[in-house]
């Protein structure tokens, strides 16, 4: 099964996007008004942002082979373009024209065969293979910073392994190349009635190898939320080979070979393709956003939630600042998101019981709630439907952050339900100080991406005014106080958006030593020559 219809425009290098989309003025000055309004933050103008032409980047170190040729670009744009992932210190430096370390070549394979060549060349050419799905780290997991230990970095483009193969109807499941982003994997399989329903904030520019290999997080708020779940069987190719897993429900067969590879981030082998659990597409939904005026009874409220086996798909908690951040409250209470779906039978009667529960804790649940009825119009209108656009869009407002001087970044992590109210004082703290300290002003917002019955995953976005100059530098205090404060509270580094090489140091300090020992055997028996992506999760 071919579907050619795949969008292969191409794609910003600085910016979120495609090349051919222009940023929408209008929403660029309503979000910084909001800003301003909202939360006084002060909006600088910094100058335009990059274009190709000012960007000058060093020649390649190494010459490619006759035989990689035709799959293999050394162009300014694609070099440029895969330079960096999408964090804050990844758009400072590309808005400063500042391009360091680029590959010194793009591949972009089409076959198998032609990756296993890319693959033999580098490793007995002593060159650094970074993987690459749609570019939309943020933990600068595939941006080419090897050092000095390689003759060059070759960055391995899989936007042509984008189709899903085979549809197995039956057992609802597909076998789906690993370069698919989000929309195409979704187009091919909407004719069958199936979704993979992982909907996650990056989904236009993400493929389903990058969710595999970062164990990312998506759709769903509760039980089906990371990836993990959804990986029936997988193939990696290995610079020593193939590695293809058993197509199976469930097995016991000893440890686990696709978790081997679930989270390696491109350090063992490359992700070709996986056979994925697919769900019907959902008929029915029911949705209600819940004002709480005391942040405590909020999250207790989402406590009970999480472990009364009703498994909303959507169970976010917004603090007031988030809340008025994205406008979906006036800051003065927090919101509680609550959304059921389902392609099989009615979920007024799951929303009304998740209502109850929040009208005991203070809620001010909607009447239509209580009865199970949506009082949004299945997220797309009122509160629920101002996030969940604003949400959508968080991406595409990068570019004006940079631009206009308002230094915004996020980080998150994962605890159990005793921890959090001390990990939660404690990173709030921590930040808050650390933002004032560095930028004189500035809001720590939180807000529940995913709950699980033994705790949620609190989301922190940073927002506060940039030194030009001194934007990298500002974040990095930042970034290491809440860090800090994170790991000495009991949490993860980060709950899903992967370690890369930006959460190394915490990640060293999280990890087991033993096992730290034992992933760097794996690496030495898969990666023989050390070529695949170093410096993430494990050193060479």
């Amino acid at each position: 099964m071919t579907n050619e219809n795949l969008d292969l425009r191409q794609r910003k290098f600085w910016g979120w996007g495609f090349a051919s989309e222009v940023t929408d003025a209008v929403a660029s000055d309503a979000i910084l008004h909001a800003l301003h309004d909202r939360l006084d933050l002060p909006i600088q103008d910094f100058g335009p942002g990059p274009t190709i032409s000012e960007i000058e980047l060093k020649s390649p170190r190494v010459p490619i082979p006759a035989s990689l040729a035709a799959i293999c670009s050394d162009m300014t744009w694609d070099r440029a373009e895969h330079t960096y992932g999408k964090n804050l210190r990844d758009y400072v430096r590309g808005f400063e024209r500042h391009f360091d370390n680029p590959p010194d070549f793009v591949a972009f394979p089409r076959t198998e065969d032609e990756l296993t060549a890319i693959l033999d060349w580098a490793c007995t050419g002593d060159v650094a293979v970074i993987p690459y799905g749609g570019g939309s780290s943020v933990a600068s997991g595939i941006e080419p910073d090897v050092g000095d230990s390689y003759r060059g970095v070759i960055t391995v483009d899989l936007r042509h392994l984008n189709q899903v193969l085979e549809v197995d109807r039956a057992s609802r499941s597909a076998l789906i190349q690993a370069g698919a982003l989000g929309p195409d994997l979704e187009a091919q399989l909407k004719p069958h009635g199936l979704t993979l329903r992982f909907y996650l904030q990056s989904f236009r520019f993400s493929t389903l190898g990058g969710w595999i290999a970062t164990r990312a997080a998506g759709h769903f708020a509760t039980m089906y939320t990371q990836i993990d779940d959804a990986v029936q069987a997988m193939r990696v190719l290995t610079p020593r080979g193939i590695v293809e897993t058993r197509r199976l429900p469930s097995d016991g067969a000893g440890t686990s070979a696709d978790r081997l590879f679930i989270g390696s981030e491109g350090t063992l082998g490359i992700i070709t393709q996986a056979w994925m659990r697919l769900r019907d597409r959902p008929t029915f939904r029911a949705s209600v956003a819940v004002p709480f005026r005391d942040f405590e009874a909020a999250w207790q409220a989402v406590r009970h939630v999480s472990q009364s086996d009703l498994w909303p798909a959507n169970c976010r908690l917004l603090n007031p600042t988030e809340a008025l951040l994205s406008g979906a409250g006036d800051g003065s209470t927090s919101v509680v998101l609550l959304g059921f779906e389902s392609a099989d039978h009615p979920v007024e009667p799951l929303m009304a019981r998740a209502a109850e529960i929040c009208a005991s804790f203070g809620g001010l649940v909607p009447a239509e709630a209580m009865q199970g009825r949506s009082a949004t119009d299945a997220n797309l209108s009122g509160a629920a439907g101002v996030w969940r656009n604003f949400f959508i869009k968080g991406p595409e407002f990068k570019e004006i952050f940079t631009r206009h001087g308002i230094l915004r970044e996020t980080f998150e992590t994962a605890c159990t339900w005793r921890d959090f109210p001390g990990l939660h004082a404690g990173v709030i703290d921590a930040a808050t100080r650390a933002v004032r300290a560095v930028c004189g002003t500035g809001h720590v917002a939180c807000r529940f991406t995913h709950v699980y019955p033994d705790g949620p995953a609190p989301y922190y976005t940073v927002l506060a005014p940039a030194k030009k100059g001194a934007e990298l530098e500002q974040w990095a205090a930042i970034k290491a106080a809440a860090s800090d404060a994170v790991l000495a509270a009991g949490g993860t580094i980060t709950h899903h958006h992967a370690v890369g090489r930006f959460h190394r140091p915490w990640y060293d300090r999280q990890r087991p030593d033993l096992f730290a020992e034992a992933m760097r055997a794996a690496k030495t028996a898969l990666d023989p020559a050390a070529v695949m992506n170093p410096g993430v999760l494990i050193d060479p």
